[in-house]
């Protein structure tokens, strides 16, 4: 019913009929201001549609589809609200998109375990003989510790093809891309542990984090 409620909600936004909801007028007015494209508002609601029966994902593949269709079309809408139409800039929206997809998807592994779920790609978990119960027992194993290699991996892989656009995105898209630096903050100290998933480090806030975004925002770089 809520995924409905908002795919009829854009559709009266595009319409200028928004309903009278605080987030949906407020909606109305950025897409009214910066002609938000409306493909980009429906993927994330069918998408999340789609994994409302939050099953693991079957392949690598699927997870960064999901991302790609969430967190990536995020990127494209922050990118028109910054006034820019460009591909360099929207193939590293899409690369960045997708490593959010996975670290969250690693971030969030504690949290599902203590609650019996797991989400992780299990063609990565049968490649490295891992079972969704070894991660229910926080399996500190060499083939648990491969599987969250393997994912950590990818993402690293992502961001690199994403800042192999650096010369050519526009400064001013560099405001939407700020959150590599979360999201290398997290792959450094899940190398720093040799990717034990479960390290009582990965749930500490990093107080310097603030620091690094503005330092990197000074730099002109993502």
């Amino acid at each position: 019913m809520r995924m409905q409620f908002w795919k009829k909600t854009v559709d009266d936004i595009y319409c200028d009929s928004p309903p009278h909801q605080p987030v949906a007028i407020e909606l109305w007015k950025a897409v009214k201001r910066h002609n938000l494209t409306k493909r980009w508002l429906m993927k994330i609601i069918d998408e999340r549609e789609k994994n409302l029966d939050d099953k693991a994902y079957r392949n690598i593949q699927e997870l960064e589809n999901y991302a790609e269709n969430t967190q990536s079309s995020l990127l494209y809408l922050t990118l028109e609200t910054l006034g820019i139409k460009d591909l360099h800039a929207d193939h590293a929206a899409s690369h960045i998109g997708k490593a959010q997809g996975i670290v969250t998807c690693l971030r969030a592994t504690p949290y599902h375990g203590s609650r019996r779920r797991v989400f992780l790609p299990m063609d990565i978990c049968m490649l490295h003989g891992v079972s969704q119960e070894d991660f229910l027992r926080k399996s500190q194993d060499k083939n648990v510790r491969d599987v969250v290699y393997d994912m950590a991996s990818q993402a690293h892989l992502h961001l690199k093809h994403a800042r192999s656009f650096h010369k050519s995105v526009p400064v001013k898209a560099f405001p939407a891309f700020l959150q590599t630096v979360a999201l290398e903050d997290y792959l450094k100290k899940i190398q720093q542990v040799d990717f034990d998933i479960f390290h009582p480090s990965l749930q500490q806030k990093n107080t310097l984090l603030p620091l690094s975004l503005y330092i990197q925002s000074w730099r002109k770089r993502y």
